[in-house]
């Protein structure tokens, strides 16, 4: 008895595991769809009187205007005369709403050119942000090194890597971490540290020209942004 119990509490669980992901994952979506269409409510309304269509038509339709109106845009603001009217547009913005460059600032991190983002040219290193005195340490990635040779490094927050802080340390507060790939360091981080015995069971590593995956070598820490 005890044994059928085992097994059916067993697959139970397993059935949990497999399926709860998914309707999570169906919650957002609906989420995500029904926080869309409330903000172009106005627009559907719109469609829906010149053309009498069903509202979910008209959701469909105004999407899809949207997604056109972005790739109109994306394609003007390409050429010469659209990059200069973009600026134009962005410096009077920018002196109108002083938090629009922020906005935009995110936006571009998460949508736009990624090659200045440190999660594409950064470096792993273990930080120990509470000076060398204290064996505890952090996972971080190199964002710039210092003209007085400190380093400035953001560390993550788990499970959402794209919020942290960002500390100013110095150099023998860092041991770089040349053979951990950033996309490495990030899952575990994401995973609220679970993998980090795996990730750094390889201990130090020498400061020497030794390529890592993303491209990043410890001697090309020196040449990241210097303040």
């Amino acid at each position: 008895m005890d044994k059928l119990k085992l097994i059916i509490r067993n697959a139970f669980i397993g059935g949990v595991v497999i399926l709860l992901p998914l309707v999570i994952l169906g919650l957002f979506f609906r989420w995500l769809f029904r926080t869309v269409t409330d903000l172009i409510q106005p627009f559907t309304d719109l469609f829906i009187k010149w053309t009498q269509a069903p509202e979910m038509l008209g959701d469909l339709v105004v999407i899809l205007l949207i997604i056109l109106a972005c790739i109109l845009v994306g394609s003007i603001t390409a050429t010469g005369i659209g990059r200069y009217l973009h600026a134009k547009f962005d410096h009077h913005l920018q002196r109108l709403a002083p938090g629009y460059q922020m906005v935009k600032d995110i936006v571009n991190q998460l949508f736009g050119d990624r090659s200045n983002s440190p999660f594409k040219s950064g470096a792993v290193a273990e930080v120990q942000v509470f000076g060398i005195d204290t064996p505890t340490s952090v996972t971080a990635i190199v964002t710039s090194k210092h003209e007085d040779g400190r380093y400035t490094v953001f560390v993550p927050t788990g499970p959402n890597p794209t919020t942290g802080f960002v500390f100013h340390v110095a150099a023998e507060c860092v041991k770089l971490r040349p053979d951990i790939k950033v996309e490495s360091a990030i899952r575990t981080i994401i995973s609220c540290g679970a993998g980090s015995s795996q990730l750094f069971k390889f201990g130090s590593v020498p400061k020497e020209n030794k390529e890592n995956v993303n491209g990043v070598t410890t001697a090309d820490v020196t040449s990241l942004t210097r303040e």
